[in-house]
């Protein structure tokens, strides 16, 4: 068992934690020794996966901007040198770039220094093999043989530096170029401005090493430096701050299209030429045409809030199969991984939050990749005169959506959550109007006709977080209130919600 001092620095499939003491009320805990500890850890890890001695492995680490990022990355690779590892130092590095450095540079393993896109005082480390990112039970087993104590023999390990990203943005642009597959065969955005907002992560290289040399004017692309206190704005195109400054780009700049990054790179989004955001259910429905395209009929897995518009416009206009999942971007992953394994062809795993993850490309949530393949699209629809603009005007979209969240008082919140869960779903089932969905796994989503609402709310556990999430879309104007007012009608008789 995990004691509280590794417990808490568990976010899922990655390690989290504050890494600096930059704001006094929350207390530094991924210190040097917790990362020395956790890099000792990995390495016991690989070493009893691959059958090897720990001085056998090698390894690639890298890191975003964050200003704590350098010192961890240094901390960790002295770490495995001490213990006989080669190490690749790939230096400022995206999160998937680092997994395609572990497949093109033969490693056992590899690791980006990232927190995502929280504040600029934490940090973390996501891990990876040649065969994907970790799953929540590998991070478990990496921690408590951190926590053991255990140590491999010393030994005197080997450093190179590699500035891989250069590699990565060739891989990118061939994928461009073949997918386009212009005239100009090594120019094929001759003609088409395209802004990158890269919110001051290390999302910047996409626009001057990606499109730049592919022909395209990224003139009015806005926070390409990496800077770790991100002044202009987070990274995450979760934000509306962040999707209106990336919308504020296109617009001021007549762009044809704007792509905006995490600050990893592992999420992105797009707004088109006349400014309408493609992210969230537009985000998933786009994906969806771009993977179906390629495969007809085949399976889109996404998370449980995924709206009953993109729903329909899956199985309907598009031919193609949906599978709503469990929130979290390795859930999806994993489902749709098991999906393929049953002989169920799915094209493509997405997180409402811009996790994307397609089958030809790893099944790794790259956002780089997904942009890519937007761009592809969008260049092709220029070539055959089709409208960019009107790929989803078939998509139904609600007249009202709103999430609320709502902080768990409990100390064992897990356990909070999913009794109030269960009170919901035995509560639905007794009101009259109510209709459960008919694809529960994570959480109580509830349908409402006409006459009650339009729409549906969706009641959730947060994946990490002592939260539970209320989703709410209607389909009229009023009918998100109306809602809101059944939903917390029963919020209000249950116990360990803060309101």
């Amino acid at each position: 068992m995990l004691n509280n001092d590794f417990k808490i620095l568990k976010s899922g499939t990655d390690i989290r934690g504050v890494a600096t003491d930059d704001i006094k009320t929350e207390a530094l805990n991924l210190t040097d020794e917790k990362l020395e500890q956790i890099a000792t850890g990995f390495l016991l890890f690989l070493a009893k996966k691959f059958g090897k001695e720990v001085s056998q492995l090698k390894l690639a680490i890298g890191r975003d901007c964050r200003i704590s990022g350098e010192h961890i990355l240094n901390t960790v690779l002295n770490t495995f040198l001490k213990y006989g590892a080669t190490v690749i130092n790939c230096g400022l590095a995206s999160t998937p770039s680092m997994f395609m450095a572990g497949i093109d540079l033969d490693c056992d393993g590899t690791i980006e220094i990232t927190a995502s896109h929280h504040p600029f005082n934490r940090n973390g480390l996501k891990f990876f093999t040649q065969d994907s990112g970790l799953d929540h039970t590998d991070i478990t087993e990496i921690l408590e043989l951190a926590q053991s104590g255990k140590t491999p023999a010393s030994a005197l390990g080997s450093v190179v530096q590699q500035n891989y990203m250069q590699t990565y943005a060739q891989h990118l642009q061939n994928i461009i170029k073949q997918g386009v597959n212009a005239k100009n065969y090594d120019q094929p955005l001759l003609g088409y401005k395209i802004v990158v907002d890269a919110g001051n992560g290390v999302g910047g290289f996409y626009a001057n090493d990606v499109l730049k040399p592919l022909g395209a004017d990224i003139a009015g692309s806005r926070f390409l430096e990496p800077d770790g206190m991100f002044p202009n704005h987070i990274p995450n195109p979760e934000l509306q701050v962040a999707m209106d400054s990336i919308t504020e780009a296109v617009l001021q700049n007549n762009a044809d299209l704007g792509v905006i990054f995490d600050t990893d790179v592992d999420r992105g989004a797009a707004v088109d030429s006349s400014g309408k955001e493609i992210n969230r259910n537009r985000l998933i429905a786009l994906v969806s045409l771009i993977a179906l395209e390629k495969t007809s009929g085949g399976t889109i897995v996404t998370d449980s809030i995924t709206s009953s518009g993109v729903h329909e416009f899956i199985e309907k206009n598009l031919g193609g199969k949906h599978c709503r999942y469990m929130r979290g971007y390795r859930n999806v992953i994993n489902k749709s991984i098991e999906l393929n394994e049953q002989g169920i062809p799915s094209l493509c795993a997405i997180e409402t939050s811009g996790h994307v993850a397609f089958k030809d490309n790893y099944f790794l949530d790259d956002g780089a990749y997904l942009v890519t393949q937007i761009i592809i699209k969008f260049a092709k629809c220029r070539q055959q005169g089709i409208a960019f603009e009107d790929l989803l005007k078939d998509l139904k979209e609600p007249a009202e959506e709103k999430e609320l969240r709502f902080n768990i008082a409990e100390s064992d919140f897990i356990a909070c959550g999913k009794r109030i869960l269960a009170e919901l779903e035995q509560y639905a089932k007794q009101t009259e109007g109510w209709s459960l969905a008919d694809d529960n796994v994570d959480a109580i989503r509830i349908n409402f006709g006409q006459n009650d609402g339009d729409g549906w709310v969706l009641l959730r556990l947060s994946v990490h977080d002592p939260v539970m999430p209320l989703n709410i879309e209607s389909n009229r104007k009023g009918g998100v209130q109306i809602l809101e007012d059944k939903i917390m009608a029963f919020l209000k008789q249950t116990k360990g919600l803060q309101y």
